[in-house]
C-alpha cells in the first residue's frame, strides 16, 4: 500500500517544471517523498526475506561454480518478481577453482591436530602430505625481509593479529599476510605458508579469503590457521623447540570459465540515459552459506529498488542494481564492468554498494566534488533520524565501487557497524542466524533515502579527482 505517497505525485509531477538552477537540487516534495520511504523500510522485512532465500536456496556461490549459475539465475527471477524494468546479465570471464581437504597436525613437540582451511586457489600438498619445521614471522614485510636460508624448505607461519574496530580498519594492516604472504613464501623456498587467520574471533573456525596467484612459479600450500590454533602454534614456538607440523592439502585448480554480472533497471522518465548504480557482489566463498558477505547486500540493494520501482512513478534518471559476479578473488566482475562500459561511465551520476554485513548504519560518507555538498546535507536531513553521522569525503563506495570510483564517478557510502564483521568473515560461521532483520530495516531505510533522492535530483554531481 503507498497511499502516503500516492498524495505526494501531484507535488513531484509540479517540480518537473522547475528549473535546474533551482538553489537546492532536492525540492521540499522529493525529501517528502524519501522521509515516507524511509519510514515504510522501517517497517518491511523483506530485505530479511530476501537474503534468507539467497542463502536458503543458493547457498555458498564461489565464482564460476555450480552455486555461482544457481545464484545468477535466482537474481535474474528475484528482479523480475520484485518489478524491475529491465533484468539481463553481462558475462564475465572468471579463474575457477575447487577446494578439497585441508588436515594440519602438529607431529612434535607436541603431537596435537590444528583446524586449518587452504587459501583461496591454494594448491595442494604431494601426496602423502608434507612435514617441515614452523619458521615464524610476526608480519609479511618480515617474511619479504628475510634471507631464503631462514625460509627454504620450511612453513612459512605469519603470526599478525587482526585489530578489532568499528570501522573495519584493521582489516588493511593484515590482509597482507593473505594476499601476498604466499607469493614470498614460494619465492624463498618455503615448503608452505600458513597465516593467523585474517578476523577477529576466538573462534576455533579459520577464515579462507583470496591472494595473490598470477605470475607465481611454483606456488606453494597456503592455508589460515583459527584464532585459537594460532595462539597455540605461538604458545609452542616459545618453549624454545623446533616444531613440526605435517599438513595434507587437496585442491583442483580448473580451466577458466564464465560467470556474471546480473543487473536490473529502474528506467527513468526524464533522463534514461543517466544512471545512479547500487550494487553489492552476488558470489561467496564456499565455507558458510554468505549471509554477511555479502547476501545482506543483496537484500539491502534489491529492497532499495523494489520500494522506488512501486513509486507512482520513475524517478528522473534511471537506478541500476548490479550484483557483481567475482568480487572475492579480485573484484573480477566490477574490473570487467567498467572496461565493457568506459565509454559510459560519463553517464553514471554516483555509485554506492553495500557490502560490509549487516550491521546498523552509522555513517555516511561521500566522493564528490566540493560544490556539491548541498545534495549531501540535504540527504542527512532524512539519514540523522536513523542514527547516523556525516563522514568524510574520501569514500570509496564500496569494494566494487572503488574501480569506478578510480575513474573519476563520485560515491556515496553509507558504512555499517563492523564491530563483529570479522568474527565471520570468511567462515562456516557466516550464516543466515547472524543477520538481524531490524538492522537491515534500518539499512534499506538508509539506503532507499540516498537512492531516490540521488536519482530524483536535479543536475548532476560533476566528476572526482582520480589518484594516480
Amino acid at each position: 500500500m503507498l497511499k502516503p505517497l500516492l498524495s505526494l505525485t501531484g507535488g513531484i509531477i509540479a517540480t518537473l517544471a522547475v528549473s535546474a538552477l533551482h538553489a537546492k537540487p532536492l525540492s521540499d516534495e522529493d525529501l517528502s517523498v524519501a522521509e515516507v520511504l524511509r519510514d515504510r523500510a522501517l517497517e518491511s522485512s523483506d530485505a530479511y526475506s530476501i537474503v534468507e532465500s539467497l542463502t536458503v536456496e543458493v547457498g555458498p556461490r564461489p565464482a564460476g561454480s555450480a552455486g555461482d549459475q544457481r545464484a545468477v539465475a535466482w537474481a535474474q527471477e528475484k528482479m523480475k518478481e520484485l518489478g524491475f524494468d529491465r533484468v539481463y546479465t553481462e558475462q564475465i570471464e572468471v579463474p575457477r577453482w575447487n577446494r578439497g581437504h585441508a588436515h594440519a597436525r602438529v607431529v612434535s613437540p607436541f603431537p596435537q591436530p590444528l583446524i586449518v582451511t587452504s587459501l583461496g586457489y591454494s594448491v595442494g600438498t604431494p601426496e602423502g602430505g608434507l612435514t617441515a619445521e614452523i619458521v615464524e614471522f610476526p608480519d609479511v614485510e618480515a617474511l619479504m625481509k628475510a634471507p631464503a636460508r631462514k625460509v627454504k624448505g620450511k612453513i612459512a607461519f605469519i603470526n599478525k593479529r587482526m585489530e578489532r574496530t568499528r570501522t573495519g580498519e584493521g582489516y588493511g594492516p593484515v590482509v597482507g599476510g593473505r594476499s601476498k604472504g604466499m607469493r614470498a613464501a614460494a619465492e624463498k623456498g618455503a615448503a608452505a605458508l600458513m597465516i593467523r587467520s585474517v578476523g577477529t574471533d576466538s573462534d576455533r573456525f579459520a577464515h579462507t579469503g583470496m591472494m595473490y596467484i598470477e605470475g607465481v612459479q611454483d606456488p606453494v600450500p597456503a592455508l589460515a590457521l583459527s584464532a585459537p590454533d594460532a595462539n597455540l602454534l605461538e604458545a609452542m614456538l616459545k618453549r624454545g623447540k623446533p616444531v613440526q607440523v605435517k599438513l595434507d592439502v587437496h585442491n583442483q585448480r580448473l580451466e577458466d570459465g564464465p560467470s556474471f554480472n546480473v543487473v536490473g533497471e529502474i528506467t527513468g522518465r526524464e533522463n534514461p540515459e543517466e544512471v545512479m548504480i547500487i550494487g553489492a557482489h552476488l558470489d561467496s566463498w564456499d565455507e558458510g552459506t554468505g549471509a554477511l558477505d555479502d547476501g545482506a547486500g543483496v537484500g539491502v540493494v534489491l529492497e532499495t529498488a523494489r520500494m522506488i520501482a512501486e513509486l507512482p512513478q520513475r524517478p528522473r534518471r534511471t537506478l541500476r542494481v548490479v550484483l557483481f559476479g567475482a568480487e572475492e578473488i579480485g573484484l573480477v566482475g566490477a574490473k570487467q564492468y567498467v572496461e565493457a562500459h568506459q565509454d559510459e561511465l560519463d553517464n553514471i551520476i554516483a555509485v554506492s554498494e553495500s557490502d560490509f554485513g549487516a550491521g546498523k548504519i552509522w555513517r555516511f560518507d561521500t566522493r564528490l566534488p566540493d560544490s556539491r555538498f548541498d545534495i549531501a546535507d540535504q540527504m542527512m536531513q532524512l539519514l540523522a533520524p536513523l542514527g547516523i553521522e556525516r563522514g568524510n569525503n574520501k569514500s570509496s563506495g564500496g569494494p566494487d565501487s572503488s574501480v569506478f570510483v578510480a575513474r573519476g564517478v563520485p560515491a556515496f557510502g553509507l558504512y555499517q557497524d563492523g564491530t563483529d564483521y570479522f568474527d565471520y568473515h570468511h567462515t562456516p560461521n557466516d550464516t543466515l542466524d547472524k543477520v538481524d532483520p531490524e538492522n537491515l530495516k534500518q539499512n534499506v531505510a538508509a539506503w532507499v533515502v540516498m537512492s531516490f533522492l540521488a536519482t530524483e535530483m536535479e543536475g548532476d554531481l560533476g566528476r572526482v579527482p582520480t589518484e594516480h
